[in-house]
């Protein structure tokens, strides 16, 4: 990839961001008019498995793609938002976009488009969906990006397959104030005749669900009903009507990333897979910036003996299960720097995290105007009791850690914006 080449499709990039005056306005009628311009790709791509759900989107869709692709599966995968750099939000066959394929699909969509309004997500979704189309595979994942009824991702006639994760309070502006609302959103996946399968839900959430799914006519598969998944002498147990499967525990860490697994599980069991495929769906998923252990770059070097920490988790529910996470790790002394956006709730976010961590440094984000002031971060921080403190850079909290406590182990979380942050220099 030479750097013109990357450099023409950041300025596309940056052309396609002025296309709407908001950055998110829920509405599929924009990319229904594109996708009709450029010739209905959506109909061509390959076997859609749809995954909505508030957390563990990503990790499921990881474990499902490890165990497609173990038993020679060529799948393509959808993903947002990217952490480092664009080209992460469009997989095909197994392999990131290359830029100069991105150039072109993007070009060919910026002048379907003729410049009438539409978001960042949008077009750049009808050009994931484009390049799918073209390009040949057995399975395309597609994550949606908020919600799932009037989500960009919304536009497959009938799935291969549909996962509901876990669903919880987030994107209250957008999505309703309540589990039931945001539920209903994310239900608006379901079609009819299709299979869904549904992670543990809240008794609210739940009853919408399979609400909609009466409604039109889509088969849930159920956690707790029509599946079960646990955690026994360190492995990983699935049962369902069909059998049991004795398999390791995920390579993802965190206790919550087993409920994550029997979605990815009942997915590949419905979708036909072997227990081979699940088994190396276990061993073999990876997704970035969920409780990742830093190995290397600058920051790693500047931690010296400290250990250093990454993910981007940053709702309520994602701090419960960090914090449940993180008591699992070896004893070690735990000190958070924390950066948000504004729209997310600190508070309950942090909430949890608080009898993990000695000290919390809050952070802005760099180059991020949604960002919370790091004081901000900090008064959230100290409101549910946590000892906090403003630190300009990531660079200088690590500094003032690790001049206090060498052998600590560092946390940089609460936003994937953050976390990508980080991962451009540091891996």
């Amino acid at each position: 990839m030479t750097t013109n080449a990357s450099a023409h499709s950041d300025v596309i990039l940056e052309r396609l961001m002025k296309l709407h005056p908001k950055f998110m306005d829920l509405n599929l009628e924009r990319t229904e008019r594109l996708l009709a311009t450029l010739g209905h790709p959506e109909r061509r791509v390959p076997a859609v498995i749809h995954i909505a759900g508030t957390n563990g989107k990503g990790s499921t869709q990881a474990m499902i793609r490890a165990g497609l692709e173990s038993v020679g599966h060529a799948v393509h995968a959808y993903t947002s938002p990217h952490l480092a750099r664009f080209h992460e939000r469009i997989r095909l066959a197994g392999d990131l976009i290359s830029e100069d394929h991105l150039t072109k699909t993007l070009e060919i969509c910026e002048k379907a488009n003729a410049g009438l309004p539409i978001t960042y997500f949008e077009i750049t979704t009808c050009a994931a969906i484009l390049a799918f189309a073209e390009t040949h595979a057995d399975y395309t994942l597609m994550e949606v990006g908020l919600g799932g009824r009037v989500d960009t991702t919304n536009v497959f006639a009938k799935p291969e397959l549909c996962v509901i994760t876990p669903v919880s309070i987030d994107h209250e502006q957008f999505l309703g104030d309540t589990l039931a609302k945001i539920a209903f959103e994310k239900a608006g996946i379901l079609k009819r005749n299709t299979f869904c399968v549904v992670g543990p839900q809240e008794d609210e959430a739940l009853e919408v669900i399979e609400k909609q799914a009466a409604k039109v006519g889509a088969t849930l598969k159920i956690h707790g009903q029509h599946w079960h998944v646990w955690e026994e002498n360190g492995r990983l147990l699935f049962q369902d009507e069909t059998g049991l499967w004795d398999l390791p525990m995920p390579a993802l860490i965190g206790a919550h990333q087993v409920q994550n697994a029997g979605a990815a599980i009942m997915a590949l069991r419905t979708l036909g897979q072997s227990e081979d495929a699940a088994i190396d769906a276990m061993l073999n998923a990876e997704w970035p910036a969920r409780l990742q252990q830093l190995k290397s770059g600058p920051l790693v070097d500047a931690a010296g003996s400290a250990e250093l920490w990454l993910d981007g988790g940053h709702n309520a529910a994602a701090g419960a299960a960090l914090s449940e996470a993180l008591e699992r790790l070896p004893n070690r002394p735990l000190h958070m720097i924390t950066g948000m956006l504004s729209t997310k709730d600190v508070t309950g976010y942090l909430k949890p995290l608080a009898k993990n961590a000695l000290t919390l440094h809050g952070v802005s984000i760099p180059e991020e105007a949604a960002t919370l002031s790091a004081q901000e971060t900090v008064d959230a921080a100290l409101s549910v009791g946590m000892d906090a403190t403003v630190a300009d850079t990531v660079a200088e909290a690590i500094a003032d850690i690790t001049s206090k406590d060498p052998a600590a182990r560092i946390l940089i979380c609460g936003s994937l914006y953050l976390a990508g942050n980080i991962l451009r220099d540091n891996a």
